[in-house]
């Protein structure tokens, strides 16, 4: 056998060798961590895990800080509108009294401008008889009828007036009656807008209380959270410091 032959032989056994430790090695296990490589790999898990919850703690703890701001801005919205109703309401009162004093004026001119108009008529009826008495007594073309006749017309023109401050009157009574009805209207209306606002503020105030509940809960979970956090590094370096 030449030396070329030898030296094939020999490297295909080197080779077969070689894949037989290698597979060798391969089939053979890993070697079980010891347990202070455990308590580390432990702690790292630890670790992620408060670093996780803190970041969880944070975003909740700021939506509730959000949440609370905005309470406080309802609140402030709330109480403007609670004041606003409140001047609406004595706004109302005092137009209502104002239409109540209108509509008792009015009806007191009413009243004295049919007395006067009354009066006007019980005078033309009386300036009527006087009339048919002197025409039939003096004659129609006679001093006393004349005067008469003028009595007449004055007494008819202060009753035409008498009538047209009635009917004056009427409008100006009606015309009250309308504004108070819509006053009482508009206060009755702010009435129960003020309620409504109130009960709005009520409800603010109450999601403020809740807020700054979860807001404090949520604070003392990061602080615990911080406090694992420092419990679990501090475990990680005594357990390196121990390997």
């Amino acid at each position: 056998m030449n030396r070329t032959g030898v030296f094939r032989r020999f490297t295909l056994l080197v080779a077969l060798a070689g894949l037989g430790s290698a597979s060798a090695w391969a089939q053979t296990p890993a070697p079980a961590p010891t347990p202070q490589q455990q308590d580390i790999q432990q702690d790292k898990k630890d670790i992620r895990a408060d670093k996780k919850d803190l970041k969880q703690d944070r975003a909740d703890r700021n939506a509730d800080q959000k949440d609370i701001n905005q309470d406080k801005r309802d609140i402030r919205s709330d109480k403007k509108d609670v004041r606003q109703d409140n001047r609406d309401i004595r706004n109302d009162k005092q137009d209502v009294h104002q239409d109540n004093r209108d509509i008792r004026n009015d009806k007191k001119d009413l009243n004295q401008d049919r007395a006067d108009r009354n009066a006007d008529q019980r005078d033309i009826n009386h300036d009527k008889k006087d009339l048919a008495r002197d025409d039939a007594k003096y004659g129609a073309n006679s001093t006393q009828a004349q005067d008469d006749r003028k009595d007449l017309h004055q007494d008819r023109v202060d009753r035409n007036h008498d009538q047209k401050d009635i009917n004056h009157d009427k409008r100006d009574l009606n015309g009250d009656r309308t504004d108070k009805k819509e006053d009482v209207h508009d206060l009755n209306q702010d009435r129960k807008d003020r309620n409504q606002d109130v009960k709005d503020l009520h409800s603010d105030k109450k999601d403020l209380q809740n807020d700054r509940k979860d807001r404090n809960k949520d604070q003392k979970d990061m602080n615990k959270d911080k406090k694992d956090l420092h419990k679990d590094r501090a475990d990680l370096r005594r357990d390196r410091h121990h390997k």
